[in-house]
């Protein structure tokens, strides 16, 4: 990803599938992608289905503006790790982008902030692009700590692997709060911590860019996107749409 300055970091939108769709739905979804993506759309956009429907969606978005990615990693490169994948593994199937840090990941799988860390090290050296997910739960919010939570899991990053990689990364804010439970920050409280998440980075975190991930959808996407911090989306349930995909997407394009 080249640097970037200003309002002329990409916007770029990423659907994160979850553990969602089988081959017949990922087709049909992914055929409507191809047939109605917009050819002027100055957007970048990603599909992060799980493991095993990779190749599929590796075949299918071949030749199209649209790229691909993973949902989370292992840091080892080989090894007796039974029922993960590695970085290596990703970009053999082309993938371009892995999510690391999911708050889904750091709660039910319970990774560690240390963990995440050695997850980014690894899917970056590797060539890939990792999409850092950081942000606060209901409790932390209540709390006032927001600013404090995403500090230290950026912290835990830049610790690493130095505050220059992770500004040539991506960074995804998602309030646990609103990540699949219809409720979305407004566009104003999205801005303070998207701007505070650049601050962070000094004269790097003008080339970085940052996504909004929590229930966005095409009503409310062109609201957030018009904030000069926030680059872009990572979704959910929206991604599993084509109509939505694309309707975001298509704001995404108009913002820039």
């Amino acid at each position: 990803m080249e640097p970037q300055t200003g309002h002329t970091r990409a916007m770029l939108v990423v659907g994160n599938w979850k553990m969602n769709g089988d081959q017949a739905s990922n087709d049909e979804l992914l055929q409507a992608i191809k047939q109605y993506w917009p050819h002027d759309n100055r957007a970048q956009a990603a599909i992060c289905p799980a493991f095993v429907h990779l190749e599929q969606v590796a075949r299918t978005l071949k030749d199209t503006p649209v790229g691909w990615g993973a949902q989370t990693l292992n840091p080892n490169d080989n090894g007796a790790y039974t029922g993960e994948v590695s970085a290596a593994m990703l970009t053999d199937m082309g993938c371009r982008y892995v999510i690391v840090g999911h708050n889904e990941r750091r709660r039910l799988q319970n990774e560690s902030d240390a963990q995440v860390a050695q997850q980014f090290a690894a899917a970056q050296q590797a060539g890939l692009i990792p999409i850092l997910c950081v942000g606060e739960s209901t409790a932390e919010r209540e709390a006032d700590q927001t600013l404090m939570v995403i500090r230290r899991q950026l912290t835990a990053v830049t610790a690493v692997v130095g505050s220059e990689a992770v500004a040539s990364a991506v960074v995804a804010y998602e309030p646990i709060w609103a990540v699949g439970t219809g409720k979305t920050a407004t566009p104003e409280e999205v801005e303070v911590v998207h701007k505070y998440i650049r601050q962070e980075f000094g004269a790097l975190g003008n080339r970085l860019p940052i996504l909004y991930g929590g229930s966005v959808k095409p009503d409310n996407a062109a609201n957030l996107f018009a904030k000069a911090d926030i680059d872009g989306a990572l979704l959910g349930g929206a991604s599993l749409k084509a109509n939505d995909f694309l309707a975001i997407c298509r704001r995404a394009h108009e913002a820039r």
